[in-house]
């Protein structure tokens, strides 16, 4: 075991040693323990849900909120509103901050498409009903790439969100969106 770097050996030593508490802890003789409860403390974590955004949505961004059958995950947004900031959308950003992104909002419902030139990073590009529902989602959209990638049908607005990011929160199609532009009946 001495090849083992520090940091490997004092997580099988911390694991060694809550296997062995949890074989001493007290349970009733009449109930033997499970293989569950003797599995290893490692195997058992699971890792921890990724969160939103917490707090007052900074200057310059507005609460946005995904809703899907997981839970909601809220997110502080840019809006792109007119044609310059819609435009320029996202181009030329080297990150993108797991709770941030940016809402294109249409005004009137069209079909788009939209593409990623001089956009240096992956985004998921999703597609939104005027009733806030999702139309389709564009996971991890190639960073510089000239390809159209439409929406498949009417959107009101479009959100995008660091590549990668809808599938964490569990984004799917017919999934909800929560923002003043949307309006349900």
């Amino acid at each position: 075991m001495s090849s083992l770097t520090g940091p490997l050996r004092g997580l099988i030593a911390t694991a060694g040693a809550l296997a062995l508490l949890a074989a001493c802890s007290e349970r009733p003789s009449a109930q033997p323990a499970s293989a569950a409860s003797q599995a290893p403390v490692a195997a058992v974590s699971a890792p921890a849900k990724p969160i939103g955004a917490v707090g007052d949505a900074p200057a310059g961004f507005e609460v946005l909120e995904t809703v899907t059958p997981s839970g909601r995950t809220r997110f502080f947004v840019e809006i792109a509103d007119n044609d310059a900031e819609r435009e320029r959308g996202l181009m030329f950003r080297k990150s993108l901050a797991p709770d941030r992104g940016m809402l294109f909002d249409f005004k009137t419902p069209r079909e788009v498409a939209f593409w990623m030139r001089n956009t240096l990073i992956p985004l998921d590009i999703i597609y939104i009903q005027p009733d806030g529902t999702v139309l389709s989602i564009a996971r991890n959209a190639t960073p510089l790439s000239e390809t159209p990638i439409p929406s498949g049908g009417a959107t009101l607005g479009v959100l995008e969100l660091a590549g990668g990011r809808s599938a964490e929160i569990g984004l799917m199609p017919g999934d909800r969106i929560e923002h003043r532009i949307f309006k349900r009946d």
